[in-house]
């Protein structure tokens, strides 16, 4: 029997602020792709989680959220996510940026499965042994894209794990976000669909645009 990440349990957190310098200081979350503002398509995707904090200044938003803001404003991924752990009450969080147009619910279940052990129906018994074996030795599980390069705001943590490694770091200001996981053991998933395509430029914005365009053609 299959699992979604509802019925596993997660939280997510959408990180949603930042001063978008490769975009002009440019609202990011509320840019459109494909008619939708980018942070309301991330919503959508994480729409499973029992509870969705996202780090930034407030905003209207389609769903109910909870809101944090890091300390001091504008400190970084690190110090966000550190604002955002307080309201988390789920045993796995999501970590999303708020700029992943294309981060879909099928993907918040591909991640929370991978931390559960959780196979497709289809998998054979030797496959769910392993998906088991994988999980129950890893504390994350991140997309990784097509160069090879993992996105740790496109991945899946135990929550106890993830505050654990941040107590470690002691908030730096600033510190990437890459920064959160280093030390836990980690599972890598690959992205075939480009999920984790993100957009911090104006080419991204303009691609993420065309690719949405093509999708709501088909």
């Amino acid at each position: 029997m299959t699992t979604t990440a509802a019925a596993a349990g997660y939280d997510a957190v959408v990180l949603a602020g930042g001063a978008a310098r490769r975009l002009g200081g440019a609202d990011k979350p509320g840019l459109p792709i494909g008619g939708t503002p980018l942070l309301e398509r991330v919503l959508a995707g994480c729409a499973g989680a029992g509870t969705t904090v996202v780090v930034g200044p407030r905003r209207p938003t389609g769903r109910p959220v909870r809101w944090a803001r890091e300390q001091p404003p504008g400190g970084g991924p690190v110090a966000a996510i550190a604002a955002a752990l307080p309201l988390v009450t789920a045993g796995t969080v999501l970590l999303l940026a708020a700029d992943l147009p294309f981060f879909d619910a099928a993907t918040a279940d591909r991640l929370c499965a991978a931390l559960t052990g959780t196979a497709p129906a289809t998998a054979t018994a030797a496959a769910a042994d392993a998906a088991q074996a994988d999980a129950a030795q890893a504390d994350a599980a991140v997309l990784v894209d097509a160069e090879g390069r993992e996105q740790p705001l496109a991945a899946a943590y135990r929550t106890d794990a993830l505050r654990a490694a941040l107590a470690l770091l002691g908030r730096p200001v600033r510190a990437a976000a890459a920064a959160a996981g280093r030390r836990l053991p980690t599972l890598r998933l690959p992205d075939p669909d480009a999920v984790a395509t993100d957009c911090d430029t104006w080419d991204d914005v303009e691609r993420a645009q065309a690719r949405a365009r093509a999708r709501q053609a088909d």
